[in-house]
């Protein structure tokens, strides 16, 4: 009674094929969420740049007015 064991070969296959699709497609959703990461990062940093330039000016005057006193 000999087995042929070409039958799980073909199913190995399948199964390659299959992880090998979820796996492009999870790289591909992981690039778009990537992506939409960096843009919320950029700005967020944007809006600290602002909050930072505003507050520096604030600080100079309010430091040129303490040493003219």
């Amino acid at each position: 009674m000999a087995r042929e064991t070409t039958g799980g070969h073909k199913q190995t296959r399948k199964n390659e094929d299959v992880e090998d699709t979820e796996a492009t497609e999870s790289s591909e959703e992981l690039k778009e969420r990537q992506d939409k990461i960096d843009d919320d990062v950029d700005s967020i940093l944007d809006e600290i740049d602002e909050v930072l330039e505003e507050n520096a000016e604030d600080f100079v005057r309010s430091f040129v007015q303490k040493g003219g006193e």
